[in-house]
């Protein structure tokens, strides 16, 4: 039927008909928030590109966690920033190494609260990589599965919930789960970061993970922004070694690849709002130019109606808050 008939506006007339006929719609539940965790004690150290997010030492958390929790926020991603970097990022896998202690911590301080946990050799590399670097200076695809194996088993060791790959090396995936199988953690799952581009949003992170590379870059191993069939070839090749959930990195640029990845494979599919989109927001509302928490619920929004299931995010408290009323 076309007007006058057909009146699309008439189911616009007000909040709550819109509300009634709203075809996607935020939850708490999807919100997975990071936290960067720092070797030391009384640490609470804004990250400036980042407003409102922190460093936070170990004996910071229980605070932040209780309030977390309060909000209905199910899960979060924890980074950790060592007191000891060297060549071969052994504070990643230490048993007592700072994400190992924020897990315990954690779980005693709110066992239901998921904790996920970033597996990378980045942040413990005394050269910014994510693995073992050859003579020439090229990463080490396979001599790097070994340290991201032990990575994720001194996470799951600790307690944690599920294990994040972040490193793009190939084949880690299915690495990663037989040494979890092997070792007694086939329930762990591994949310994986299947689909991850060599972006230029990253930026503040790298201020916030203290885990810029000293020399050269990622684009070995990172996808190439243009690259689509490229990365549902990556999906396959995790789902097909076992990943649970898989994910994209970032996610305003790539929202077609977040779609053709939900559309092609049905899998769990995460999304990660990454810290140059929230810093972006957060710069022009801070000028003024727009609407700050409108923007924020515009793009969480967008980013569930491409098809992610879940979203890693820094505005999870600030959308919880908006969501809770």
């Amino acid at each position: 039927m076309r007007f006058p008939i057909s009146r699309l506006r008439r189911l616009r007339n007000n909040a709550v008909l819109r509300d009634m006929v709203a075809e996607t719609r935020l939850s708490i539940k999807e919100l997975i928030y990071p936290l960067f965790v720092h070797y030391g004690q009384g640490i609470r150290r804004p990250v400036e590109s980042m407003p409102g997010v922190f460093q936070l030492s170990v004996d910071q958390l229980p605070g932040e966690i209780k309030e977390i929790d309060a909000l209905g926020i199910p899960a979060v991603l924890l980074f950790g920033i060592p007191e000891h970097k060297d060549s071969r990022g052994s504070s990643a896998y230490s048993d007592d190494g700072v994400i190992q202690q924020a897990i315990k911590l954690i779980k005693d301080t709110c066992p239901h609260l998921q904790v996920i946990t970033d597996v990378c050799m980045c942040e413990y590399t005394d050269h910014g990589h994510c693995g073992i670097i050859n003579a020439d200076g090229t990463v080490d695809n396979d001599a790097t599965l070994e340290l991201l194996a032990l990575e994720a088993l001194s996470h799951a060791k600790a307690g944690c919930d599920l294990v994040a790959p972040s490193d793009m090396m190939d084949g880690r995936i299915g690495f990663i789960r037989e040494r979890l199988d092997e070792a007694g953690y086939s329930h762990v799952p591994i949310m994986s970061y299947a689909a991850k581009y060599a972006s230029a949003f990253y930026g503040p992170f790298r201020e916030a993970a203290d885990s810029a590379p000293q020399f050269g870059d990622r684009r070995t191993h990172q996808m190439d922004p243009p690259n689509v069939r490229e990365a549902l070839r990556e999906v396959y090749l995790d789902v097909e070694e076992g990943a649970d959930i898989v994910m994209v990195k970032p996610a305003l640029a790539y929202l077609d690849v977040i779609r053709a990845v939900k559309e092609r494979f049905g899998m769990p599919t995460a999304a990660y709002n990454v810290s140059g989109e929230y810093a972006m927001i957060k710069a022009a509302a801070a000028n003024g130019w727009i609407d700050e928490e409108r923007v924020m619920m515009e793009v969480l929004t967008a980013i569930k109606r491409a098809g992610a299931d879940l979203t890693i995010t820094y505005f999870a408290k600030d959308a919880a808050r908006l969501l809770n009323g």
